[in-house]
């Protein structure tokens, strides 16, 4: 909606060029909010603040915070401290370099918020301008700015008409993937008849990605589930299906997908139509 409020609004900065903006999330959830209750009396379960090893509720205005450094030494941090070291407020998303999309792993993004320009200060031109220049050489923005006393690192990026701002896990918070990768893995290689099926495979199960044609199916059966209870029908619990042999011969794997998958596509191209 237009009249949305915005979380946050303040300027992009680029080189000398400043274009006021407001940010709104571009994500909601829809998951089901289940609360806790007591089997017997369906009344509420709710936790309670207590120490370790007691019963006594704590006041929330007694509870500090704390880091434990070794085991049994607790360090105790006051609000005031940490927020004197909380990053300078700020209301500019400073642009410090651009990159090729390309060179940014998807891993790296975390959350995203459309960026739209702020029509009340004539942003709209400075907007447009960044938005085709950025389109026109494959280039996004990366940048940083605070929010909620806390410092972002982000993508500025294309998206249709607009913009959007992606917050970004930093270097020393993504894993190496050979912490999990067996090793076994890591040092396979495939026959090239088998690479070539499988590349006529993807192929044949190649389409336009088109968001809409994937449904929560999971949450559409567990609303379901609330309603027939609500209305007190019996549930029945159907047994859940053994899990496929682990197949052996990926040639023959290949081959029967393949065939499956010529049989499928005409229900595909109906449903597409």
């Amino acid at each position: 909606m237009a009249n949305e409020r915005a979380i946050w609004t303040g300027a992009i900065s680029f080189g000398l060029v400043t274009i006021p903006v407001r940010l709104h999330t571009a994500t909601k959830s829809h998951d089901i909010g289940f609360h806790q209750f007591d089997e017997k009396t369906k009344k509420r379960v709710h936790n309670k603040r207590v120490t370790e090893g007691g019963n006594r509720e704590i006041p929330y205005d007694q509870i500090v915070k704390g880091y434990e450094i070794r085991k049994g030494k607790i360090v105790l941090i006051e609000p005031e401290e940490l927020a004197s070291l909380s990053p300078a407020k700020s209301r500019s998303i400073e642009i410090e370099e651009f990159v090729d999309i390309g060179e940014i792993d998807p891993l790296y993004w975390d959350a995203t918020y459309f960026v739209v320009p702020d029509e009340r200060a004539g942003a709209s031109k400075s907007y447009a301008l960044l938005r085709a220049a950025m389109d026109d050489t494959g280039k996004v923005g990366i940048g940083r700015f605070v929010m909620r006393t806390k410092e972002y690192l982000v993508t500025i990026r294309p998206l249709g008409a607009g913009l959007a701002l992606e917050t970004m896990y930093y270097a020393d918070e993504i894993r190496d993937l050979n912490e999990v990768l067996p090793a076994g893995a890591r040092k396979a290689s495939a026959p090239p008849q088998q690479v070539a099926l499988a590349k006529q495979l993807i192929k044949s199960l190649s389409a336009t990605f088109e968001p809409k044609r994937y449904k929560d199916t999971f949450r559409d059966r567990v609303m379901d589930l609330i309603k027939k209870k609500g209305r007190g029908e019996e549930i029945e619990i159907e047994e859940a299906a053994e899990p496929a042999a682990q197949v052996v011969d990926l040639m023959e794997a290949l081959k029967a997908s393949l065939v499956a998958d010529k049989q499928r596509a005409p229900r595909r191209r109906k449903r597409a139509a």
